[in-house]
């Protein structure tokens, strides 16, 4: 049966619960433990998957084809454990499963209230799984006192009074601010957000402090004493220059070793932390630098785009290069000529996204990595945008569009080189989507094949002519228009299975130019860079020496 470890929020939200989760599930690894970490998110809706980046950032997507929260992509990236559709929850879904059981009368009659039924179906998704690992990590989005997060807190208490003793412990991040006029670390947040905690029946074994000051031992001891938490409890948790970082901060501080103190697990196994002492070495010690740029629609936010900085990161690990990436707004270039903005990068990458906005400038970003052979990799949305550009400069196609956006705009303006997706085979059967179903949920999803070109450099790439990657898209290439396409120089390196769905295109007369219509940054981490990624931070490198 695993050991729980719950991770809870206080003061303020943004502290890192996510990150601290994501290391300490990678500390327990290096120990010799087995881990999962789960997602317990008490907003309303189903999933974030129809939520605007600008509100919940990127949307992380599982092999089996889940939307779910970007810090799913932080736990995988440090425990290189996938995750699945069991490792993220909201209270939309919790309610959802309940209301619906209520509908078939599963509840034989009885009213309907948050405790036990809600706190029940909360309980039940934490029990799934539980005999596969040694730990099971659960963060609750959010801090302590939100009133949406209320049954989490409650069935997490209930679960922890149910399970034998020594089995669950809680484990709470805090802030301690500092007062620059009087040059003090306030405790007093912190203790408050432990009185929250106990006064609904919780309290924390370990307390990880957020500061941006040195925290002296008079305070760690004095947060000891009114948080009823042993003093080696109470871990610092500083700035770091890099999240990878994170995992050798945490341990020098102790808090791995504070959680198996909770457990009472003594002697613990020593630690082996070659993988994170590598990964450190790789990022510090680079040797050169390329510049990327990144001409997307969501630019102001950045963890819009969190998972392909991340797998640029890693690219540049992989190459022993600093990767130094600019957000450029595609709208800009609808505006001025992309030249003076994007000459002095040594690759391009458009990433997906959805709706119109922006798609203009895109394409000319598109148009000048190919014509000026500066490296270019398209992801998604980015492959479609090549696709149009090659037909529309190359193939004589001039109003080549996408149907995404004359559906948006509620008129025929472009010949439909992209189409809306309406079937595609998933396993062992055919799915079929209407432009009037619902939005959450319907799009392709999840992990698919894609058989590669014997020969093509993305073949090369790879080092295989099957992969697997993560998809999220409702909008497809037209293969009708791939002769045509093919003949002016884009390649169809890669289809589905059936060869029916268009996966990647490759200009074969171009240093590196690649569009795939998956999602390689989700699968990509500091220990294991993504091929892709890998290969097209080195064509910039090979590209910055021609400069």
């Amino acid at each position: 049966m695993a050991r729980y470890i719950f991770i809870t929020g206080g003061v303020v939200s943004s502290l890192g619960k996510g990150l601290a989760s994501a290391a300490l599930g990678a500390l327990l690894q290096a120990r010799g433990y087995s881990v999962r970490l789960r997602k317990l998110d008490p907003y309303l809706n189903v999933d974030p998957g129809t939520m605007s980046p600008f509100e919940h950032g990127e949307v992380f997507v599982t092999d089996d084809g889940a939307e779910t929260d970007l810090d799913l992509g932080h736990y995988e990236r440090f425990t290189g454990v996938p995750a699945r559709k069991t490792d993220s929850i909201s209270s939309g879904r919790i309610y959802t499963n309940v209301l619906e059981k209520e509908r078939r009368g599963d509840y034989l009659g009885k009213t309907i209230q948050v405790v036990p039924h809600v706190t029940n179906e909360i309980k039940d998704f934490l029990r799934i799984g539980e005999s596969e690992v040694d730990f099971m990590l659960c963060e609750i989005g959010g801090t302590v006192g939100d009133i949406e997060g209320l049954p989490f807190f409650e069935a997490i208490r209930q679960f922890i009074h149910e399970r034998p003793r020594g089995q669950s412990i809680l484990m709470h991040l805090t802030l301690l601010p500092y007062l620059a006029a009087s040059g003090e670390l306030k405790t007093k947040p912190t203790q408050h957000s432990v009185k929250e905690l106990q006064s609904i029946g919780l309290a924390p074994d370990v307390l990880v402090c957020r500061s941006e000051h040195p925290i002296p031992d008079r305070e760690r001891e004095k947060i000891a004493l009114f948080c009823n938490v042993r003093k080696e409890h109470v871990i610092p948790a500083y700035d770091l220059k890099t999240i990878y970082e994170a995992p050798l901060a945490y341990h020098a501080e102790g808090l791995d070793q504070a959680v198996l103190d909770a457990f009472g697990i003594s002697p613990a196994p020593k630690p082996n932390l070659d993988r994170w002492t590598d990964v450190m070495d790789r990022k510090v010690n680079a040797e050169g630098e390329v510049r990327v740029a990144i001409v997307g629609k969501y630019t102001q936010l950045e963890d819009a785009y969190k998972s392909i900085a991340e797998a640029l990161t890693h690219g540049g690990m992989a190459n022993r290069t600093r990767v130094r990436v600019e957000w450029v707004d595609a709208e800009l270039f609808e505006r001025e000529d992309p030249a003076p903005h994007l000459q002095r990068f040594h690759a391009i990458l458009v990433p997906g996204g959805f709706g119109e906005r922006g798609t203009e400038g895109k394409i000319k970003a598109v148009e000048f990595a190919r014509t000026r052979k500066v490296p270019y990799l398209g992801i998604c949305l980015g492959m479609q945008m090549a696709v149009i550009e090659s037909a529309r400069h190359l193939a004589g196609v001039d109003d080549a569009g996408s149907e995404e956006f004359d559906h948006e705009a509620g008129a025929k303006r472009f010949t439909p080189v992209i189409y809306h997706l309406k079937e595609w085979v998933q396993g062992n059967h055919m799915v079929e989507r209407k432009l009037t179903d619902d939005k959450g949920g319907t799009m392709r999803l999840g992990s698919y094949t894609a058989t590669l070109k014997p020969g093509s450099k993305v073949a090369g790439v790879y080092g295989a002519t099957e992969i697997e990657e993560r998809h999220r898209h409702r909008y497809e290439v037209d293969t009708r228009y791939r002769a045509q396409l093919e003949q002016c120089g884009l390649i169809f390196s890669g289809m589905s299975p059936d060869g029916r769905l268009p996966e990647i295109v490759e200009i074969a007369d171009h240093p590196w130019f690649i569009g795939v219509q998956f999602h390689p940054e989700l699968k990509s981490k500091p220990f294991a860079p993504h091929p892709l990624f890998a290969d097209f931070v080195r064509a910039a490198v090979e590209a910055s020496r021609l400069v």
